[in-house]
């Protein structure tokens, strides 16, 4: 493997983190606390995989610019725009939620994560949908 199997690395590494967060939030919707926790920090080990294989990447190659014209460009950056900005905010978000569930801290958990939740979905979905739009489509 090489630098440049990192892109559908890190788009294989989105979709799982989808995956674990959908499962996840279904688990504690049936009252799974136990399962939860662990599908819930896999979601996060996943994602801290994700991070340092990004930053390696990008470290090598550097920006990758998008070449589609027209209206899949505009959309691209529909797109782009809204998961790198809420993509900054993940790990802050994440750690925090964890922290107050470690600290068990229940009630401020919940409150958030459902901030949380929401954008780290988006971000790992949006990830995957920008990595198609620039090295697949």
């Amino acid at each position: 493997m090489t630098v440049h199997d990192l892109p559908a690395v890190n788009a294989s590494l989105n979709a799982l983190a989808t995956i674990l967060l959908l499962y996840g939030y279904r688990l504690i919707r049936q009252g799974r606390r136990e399962q939860h926790k662990k599908v819930m920090l896999s979601a996060f080990g996943v994602s801290i995989v994700f991070l340092i294989c990004y930053l390696v990447y990008h470290a090598e190659v550097g920006s990758v610019p998008y070449k589609g014209t027209g209206l899949m460009r505009t959309l691209y950056f529909m797109i782009l725009i809204p998961h790198v900005i809420l993509a900054a905010t993940v790990p802050m978000l994440a750690g925090i939620t964890l922290w107050w569930a470690f600290q068990e801290r229940f009630d401020k958990h919940r409150k958030i994560a459902r901030i949380t939740f929401p954008i780290w979905l988006f971000v790992s979905v949006t990830g995957v949908i920008v990595y198609l739009m620039l090295y697949i489509f």
